[in-house]
């Protein structure tokens, strides 16, 4: 094998290539962009985005730089179980697809907590929304984290530097365009992280002794290729029964109860368009972490057939550690491309679209005008930016960080699917029992994970989000009144 370290440093046509993503990102923004004119074009795009694009802004928007960077260190240090958990998300987006997308088009929600509202009062939306704010706040940070933590590998800049650029950035490029850029620009960043994906591993083939025949033996003799574990095991959070349920849970509260990913959703003209979008999603998005799986193996290999080449001291930063080290100069940068592009996709809008639909507009100020409420989406979009990057700051001594992003997930997650599964398939009018509901569930499931980390409970996590929805429901089912006239909330939407 003639194994040529490349330049530490990025070259001319790494920034080139940088460059040239991120100005085409923003002409696509301004393009699709422009002309906002109400809160209905700034949260939906008029509702006139086209299926195939939304199908890939929710790919864009699902997959991450998270995806990018912890995907590879998870092939990495351990195997491809992690695809048992995409069986889950398969089913999770089929349930989506004919039980909760029906019910926000119904109620022509812009932000799907105004579902609850409908369903059963001002008090569970607002619960809903603040336990949205407090996932996606925190899971956001983590993505943030993940991102800077690369991008500050690869170019040797400070954490705080790196996270404070992406703010500004991320902020600058929500507050200006809206949905309407983001979705847009979201199917532009698909495309990109999934060309570099399939270059990089065709590049580490290439550098492999023996090729992929030879990669793919090594791997499996070293137990990296095994998928499938089938044993049931309460304690084994790698069983294909545990992340079959945690997929299945994960998806539900991700592309359900998650207005980040259900925006994406609402953005299409009718209630099939929506359905066909989502299931459409299985076959493009499920591929990409395959993909990013595929490279971490080969790097394992690679490694491993290179003992002389230096590792990163922490092995979260394995992948942007080889980008830096030894991927040569125009891939280096096409790495690089596809972090950022793969970040700039920001929780920002679905954050500020829940706030001010779910808080804004009927607590704090009733009946302003459309360019009031345009002008307050503006500034929401710059406080949680900072809000952000201080979450992303704390994240630091994170190990694996899609772990961690997946047990806050199985907190929060349970309780607020619990309350969206109750609305959806029973007549319950319960509205402020379903508060104590999830409460109770989350100080449940908070504590049993604290028990898990410190070893005195024999539970894998990935069962946590299941108990979680399960105590929400039950709790909220018992204590909620049922009435003569509710309606069943699973009928037909037409």
């Amino acid at each position: 094998m003639n194994l040529v370290i490349a330049q530490t440093s990025l070259g001319g046509l790494d920034w080139s290539i940088v460059g040239v993503a991120v100005v085409l990102l923003f002409v696509i923004s301004y393009i699709f962009g422009r002309e906002e004119k109400d809160t209905n074009d700034f949260f939906l795009g008029g509702r006139r985005i086209p299926p195939v694009v939304a199908c890939l802004s929710f790919v864009a928007t699902e997959i991450s730089a998270l995806t990018v960077v912890s995907i590879p260190h998870t092939a990495y240090e351990e195997n491809w179980r992690f695809l048992q958990f995409l069986v889950g998300l398969a089913l999770a987006r089929v349930v989506v697809a004919f039980l909760f997308i029906p019910a926000f088009y119904k109620y022509n929600c812009t932000s799907i907590y105004e579902f609850l509202r409908h369903r059963f009062g001002p008090a569970t939306q607002y619960a809903g929304s603040l336990f949205f704010f407090a996932t996606r706040l925190i899971a956001s940070g983590v993505r943030l984290y993940a991102t800077c933590m690369a991008v500050g590998v690869i170019m040797d800049w400070p954490l705080t530097a790196t996270i404070a650029l992406f703010t500004v950035v991320s902020i600058a490029f929500i507050a200006f365009g809206g949905i309407k850029a983001v979705v847009w620009a979201g199917a532009y960043q698909a495309v990109f992280f999934v060309v570099a994906g399939i270059v990089v591993a065709g590049y580490l083939i290439s550098r492999i002794d023996g090729g992929l025949a030879a990669a793919v033996r090594t791997a499996d003799e070293a137990g990296r290729l095994s998928t499938f574990h089938f044993a049931f095991d309460l304690k084994d959070a790698s069983t294909f029964w545990a992340w079959l349920a945690g997929g299945f849970f994960i998806g539900l509260v991700s592309f359900g109860t998650d207005q980040e990913m259900v925006q994406r959703l609402l953005t299409v003209d009718t209630r099939k368009s929506s359905q066909k979008t989502i299931i459409a999603t299985i076959l493009t998005a499920l591929p990409v972490y395959w993909l990013y799986l595929i490279v971490g193996t080969l790097l394992f290999v690679f490694y491993s057939q290179n003992p002389s080449l230096s590792l990163p001291e922490n092995l979260k930063e394995i992948f942007p550690h080889f980008t830096r080290m030894v991927l040569p100069v125009g891939l280096k940068g096409l790495v690089l491309g596809a972090i950022v592009m793969a970040s700039i996709d920001s929780p920002l809008s679905s954050l500020t679209s829940s706030f001010v639909s779910d808080f804004y507009r009927p607590l704090i100020r009733k009946g302003a005008s459309e360019r009031h409420y345009l002008l307050v989406s503006r500034i929401g979009v710059v406080g949680f930016g900072l809000v952000l990057a201080a979450i992303a700051f704390a994240c630091a001594p994170v190990d694996n960080i899609l772990w961690f992003a997946f047990k806050i997930l199985s907190i929060t997650g349970g309780p607020l699917l619990g309350v969206f599964l109750l609305g959806l398939l029973t007549r319950r009018r319960a509205n402020f029992s379903n508060i104590p509901a999830m409460l109770v569930s989350a100080g449940v499931c908070l504590a049993l994970l604290i028990m898990i980390q410190k070893g005195k409970l024999n539970l894998g996590w990935s069962w946590l989000i299941v108990i979680g929805t399960a105590i929400t429901f039950g709790l909220a089912y018992l204590w909620g009144p049922t009435t003569a006239e509710a309606k069943t909330d699973t009928e037909t939407y037409k």
